[in-house]
């Protein structure tokens, strides 16, 4: 073969494990837990090396490959963010349906390699008599529908991460119908093992060390070991503004400490380029801090801009935040504020809103939801009835074009930090 051939013949192969390897790792990033029948898993089997060198150089995580599974093992950057939680496991059913999580893990543990959703239901009943959590104020019974959705939600959750396997049935039966319908499932404990993404388990810490309030638990869940040296104390804050980086909408420099600052003084520009070239995103480098974003809106659980009332609305407060921010910078807004503009938003951009929400009254749930949206951006800090806008919140402001500008056939465009 010509040595020319032979180079666009590398350069062709080299292009296809970069846009492999990157697959992978955007695919673990988003799934932590990669049953064996996802699409990417074989990209991960395949790039196994390189993919663990990587990630323990950058991030600092573990990533274990088991015949059913491939597993990352995160470690969050900060354990502060109470905006974090799986999908449907959030606001006022959270606190309910992880205990369910727990109780249907411990109960599948123990299981036959095959169990039903009655049985399973009736087993997570006797367990949640535990004195301790009865104690607590936790009740589940089954009787009403909302219980068993929730039962189902589980279910599902453990069924995209490959813990369970539908053999036959319809959870949607057994919601509306209880005792009268009944779904079959494989119980994969390969997988069931690797859900727990703690590098300690939870039992022994609350046995070894039971003096530890909720935070230092949380802490003492993901605890690693760091070598006191220099090199340690700098692969430390590598590692955290990474995690970070690839976790958060956007990573300010007041939120990380003294020597992760200084850190980043000098390294921000090439670890932002070596993470993004990686992960295919772009990385956007500001004076109040940095964030990489990723131009096909995949990595991420909350897309803003977003189709439907609640993400109009909330696009609404972002806009009228911003313009508040320029004309008085550091300014102090409560929730009653941000009600009355979206009552008075109602009436402009109600007739593409559902019903629901152009009652009277609903501006109260709109803004409440906008605002959550708008935290766990991080384009927002709440604290009770006060809301305080973040810099990066500017991206959502408009100008008007000038005219004779390039762009001046554009009614509106956006304005950057």
């Amino acid at each position: 073969m010509p040595t020319e051939d032979r180079n666009a013949l590398d350069d062709v192969l080299a292009r296809q494990q970069a846009a492999e390897f990157e697959q992978a790792l955007r695919a673990l990033l988003m799934q932590p837990l990669l049953p064996a029948n996802h699409a990417a898993y074989a990209l991960v089997r395949r790039h196994l090396s390189a993919l663990r060198e990587w990630l323990n150089r950058e991030t600092g995580w573990t990533l274990l490959l088991e015949r059913e599974c491939a597993r990352l093992y995160k470690r969050p950057g900060t354990l502060d963010d109470a905006t974090r939680g799986a999908a449907g496991f959030d606001g006022a059913l959270a606190r309910e349906r992880y205990v369910l999580l727990c109780l249907v893990c411990a109960v599948l543990e123990r299981a036959e390699p095959q169990i039903t959703l009655q049985v399973l239901g009736q087993r997570v009943l006797e367990a949640a008599l535990d004195e301790e959590l009865v104690a607590q104020g936790f009740c589940f019974t089954l009787e009403a529908a909302r219980e068993r959705r929730d039962l189902v939600h589980v279910c599902r959750y453990l069924l995209q991460h490959g813990a369970l396997s539908l053999v036959a049935g319809d959870d949607g039966r057994y919601v509306e119908r209880g005792c009268e319908a009944d779904v079959l499932y494989d119980v994969n404990r390969r997988v069931l093992a690797a859900l727990p993404g703690s590098s300690r388990g939870a039992s022994w810490i609350a046995t070894a060390q039971p003096q530890l309030d909720f935070e230092g638990r949380l802490a003492a869940l993901v605890e690693e070991f760091a070598a006191d040296s220099e090199q340690g104390r700098r692969d430390r804050a590598r590692h955290r503004i990474a995690r970070c980086l690839l976790d958060d909408p956007v990573v300010y420099h007041e939120d990380l400490a003294q020597h992760e600052r200084e850190y980043l003084a000098s390294q921000r520009g090439p670890m932002s380029a070596r993470l993004a070239e990686a992960m295919g995103l772009v990385a956007e480098l500001r004076a109040e801090g940095l964030a990489l974003v990723d131009p096909d809106s995949e990595l991420t659980d909350v897309r803003m801009p977003a189709v439907g009332t609640d993400a109009h609305a909330t696009l609404l407060v972002a806009e009228y935040l911003t313009e508040a921010e320029r004309e008085t910078p550091g300014r102090v807004h409560t929730m009653v504020e941000l009600s009355a503009f979206l009552r008075t938003a109602a009436d402009r951009h109600g007739r593409y809103w559902n019903k629901a929400a152009r009652e009277p009254g609903a501006e109260t749930g709109l803004a409440e939801q906008a605002v959550n949206r708008l935290v766990a951006l991080k384009l927002l800090q709440r604290h009770e009835d006060r809301v305080l806008t973040r810099p990066a919140l500017l991206r959502y402001g408009f100008v008007e074009p000038q005219p004779g500008s390039s762009n001046a056939a554009t009614p509106r465009q956006a304005a950057l930090l």
